[in-house]
């Protein structure tokens, strides 16, 4: 019996040996030695046509987020045993104790020991933070047993991972974008100067990850995606503020356009939804529209005064400034703009300037702790999809070897600000 797939050796003429002969057809030796070869070939070409390595790329933005993140939460835990502090206490500092506690209480109950930016805890301090994120680390709670800080921990991994996914998906939807630079984005993204956070139990990471999403909603017209993830994001950050405007101005303009039908409709009523539904749930609780902010301003001092504390701090900063976190935020800060120029002048997609723009304004002219800047600036991702976009021109080893410096500044910087700097992040 021949098969077309093997070659079998045999020639027109050729004596055929005793076993070879006395074997029966779909018997003996001489189908196991034809068949071997023919499934080893078989096996490699699943392999090669598909199988394992399309696995690995389809999981390769994965790997490469946690690979980043891994090094970043391998530095943290050194620098930590070096000043006896734990892994688990670094990863659930500063804001994760109220959104922990948030998780756990409720926004009523929760234990008058957590305090304000001014020591003082009042009935409607908790309300400060947002709901989205408790809400989803107290229901993945069932899933730990009750440990929440397993959850919350698991909640920042899996959202990362998401925004992953995504950010490699909206690199390929920009102009002159490939796979390739997306893969580069979610290293840059993982390797942020305040980067630590994608693996604390903070809400940068779940916002980021609905933020990516409802742009790549945008970008692709999915106006139900862009609504739902905007809506969400705008329980998790105030910043959803940002992304509301990007994403219901897009769908405006679809709608004048008269594009896509009464679709568009589904994303401007859903954009802002999230966070005008607990602005204004806070209002109610306290009696007045500003509820939320009037919080904010009494509690955190953080409030809009249009870049005057900002400016006072560079000015302090260049003249007397000698901490080093202190470099870092003018670093960050002056780097924002600077790539904020570059992505207008590089024409990115005009929704993913809107939103960047919008973060960007909230950080800059927002008083409060100037120091959680860089934290604050992790939502600003699309800063990064130029130098991704440039990196992806070069030769892999460079692209290496900005990654790993970025990976290993991020590490240590993390470290740092957990272990060292003396105040929240």
């Amino acid at each position: 019996m021949q098969n077309r797939d093997v070659h079998t050796g045999e020639r027109p003429g050729r004596t055929v040996s005793g076993a070879e002969s006395t074997a029966e057809p779909g018997t003996g030796p001489a189908r196991t030695a034809v068949t071997r070869p023919a499934k080893r070939r078989r096996v490699r070409r699943i392999v090669d046509r598909g199988g394992l390595r399309a696995v690995v790329t389809a999981l390769s933005p994965a790997t490469t987020y946690l690979a980043v993140r891994a090094v970043g939460v391998a530095v943290l835990g050194l620098m930590a045993a070096g000043r006896d502090i734990s892994l688990v206490t670094a990863l659930g500092s500063w804001d994760a104790s109220w959104l922990l506690n948030i998780a756990h209480y409720g926004y009523d109950d929760v234990p008058t020991v957590l305090v304000d930016a001014l020591g003082r805890h009042t009935p409607d301090t908790a309300y400060a933070f947002f709901p989205g994120y408790p809400a989803t680390v107290a229901a993945v709670g069932l899933l730990t047993g009750g440990d929440l800080l397993a959850a919350a921990l698991l909640v920042t991994a899996v959202a990362g991972l998401s925004a992953a996914f995504g950010l490699v998906r909206l690199t390929e939807l920009v102009p002159g974008g490939s796979r390739r630079a997306g893969l580069l984005l979610v290293a840059l993204f993982a390797a942020a100067p305040m980067g630590v956070v994608l693996s604390m139990a903070y809400t940068e990471a779940l916002f980021c990850a609905f933020a990516v999403w409802a742009l790549v909603g945008v970008l692709r017209r999915q106006w139900l995606l862009a609504g739902l993830c905007s809506a969400a994001a705008g329980l998790v950050r105030p910043t959803g503020s940002a992304l509301a405007l990007a994403v219901g101005l897009a769908a405006l303009v679809a709608v004048v356009d008269r594009r896509d039908g009464p679709r568009p409709w589904v994303a401007v009523l859903l954009a802002a939804s999230g966070l005008l539904g607990y602005l204004g749930y806070v209002g109610w609780r306290t009696g007045t529209p500003t509820g939320w902010f009037d919080i904010q301003r009494t509690g955190w001092g953080s409030q809009f005064d249009a870049g005057a504390s900002l400016v006072r701090f560079v000015g302090r900063a260049l003249s007397t400034g000698h901490e080093i976190y202190d470099l870092a935020v003018l670093v960050t800060l002056f780097g924002s703009l600077v790539l904020l120029v570059v992505a207008v002048r590089m024409r990115l997609p005009w929704p993913l300037l809107v939103y960047t723009a919008a973060v960007l304004i909230t950080v800059w002219c927002s008083d409060g702790q100037v120091h959680s800047r860089v934290r604050l600036l992790m939502p600003a991702f699309p800063l990064l999809i130029p130098v991704a976009l440039g990196l992806a021109r070069r030769r892999t080893t460079t692209a290496v070897a900005v990654v790993v410096a970025a990976a290993l500044a991020s590490a240590w910087f993390g470290g740092y600000a957990l272990t060292i700097w003396r105040y929240a992040i």
